[in-house]
């Protein structure tokens, strides 16, 4: 497979994209965090190959990627007060919140009756995400190695992989976000990020 890289700067760069997703192809571009690499989230078998692509685990849930908090009841079929809370603090932003699954997104983002979700604060990503609707997305890497922060990194691992790599120069985090869950009456860290403990028992005290 022959990998593009096509800059941000393109005005065909979101329409391009949109039509490999559209065909069920798998594209990477730049958030806030790092590079991830994505599919349309209700498209079980171009889920699928991100697994693939990356060589990750396939118990490993993926998570998904939003324009903007008024896309999150299409991906969840309930939203809990916590969610609620720390997403009109935190979103457009590092914290991934994991919340229930809409019974319409495919078992192969996540087994579980749960799915993490997030709006990231990157101009380009949320143009995309507005444009393809609720994206599941992960670190656009071989799974195990280093989460990518450019589009010569992304390519240095998943070239021949993916057929379109989004460049919008360097990321400005390079840290994965904050992975909180949400189900239960308080909020569990399941994955240290730039949103802290202490930032999120303030916004809830």
């Amino acid at each position: 497979m022959k990998t593009t890289i096509l800059s941000a700067a393109n005005g065909d760069a979101i329409s391009h994209a949109l039509e490999i997703l559209n065909r069920g192809g798998l594209v990477a571009f730049p958030t806030d965090t790092v590079y991830g690499v994505g599919a349309l989230a209700f498209n079980a078998p171009a889920v699928e190959s991100i697994y693939a692509a990356k060589d990750r685990p396939v118990e490993k849930a993926i998570p998904i990627l939003i324009g903007g908090p008024e896309d999150l009841d299409k991906v969840t079929s309930d939203i809990p007060p916590i969610a609620a809370k720390l997403a009109a603090r935190f979103w457009p932003g590092p914290l991934t919140l994991v919340v229930p699954k809409h019974p319409d997104l495919p078992d192969v983002v996540s087994a579980t009756l749960t799915v993490g979700v997030r709006v990231p604060d990157h101009p380009l990503a949320r143009a995309l995400l507005r444009a393809s609707g609720p994206m599941a997305v992960t670190s656009a890497n071989i799974s195990g190695e280093a989460s990518p922060r450019t589009a010569g990194e992304v390519s240095r691992q998943l070239s021949g992989r993916i057929p379109l790599i989004l460049d919008g120069g360097e990321t400005p985090g390079g840290v994965p976000s904050t992975v909180v869950d949400c189900m239960g009456t308080e909020p569990v860290i399941l994955r240290e990020g730039p949103v802290t403990l202490k930032d999120i028992q303030f916004v809830l005290a």
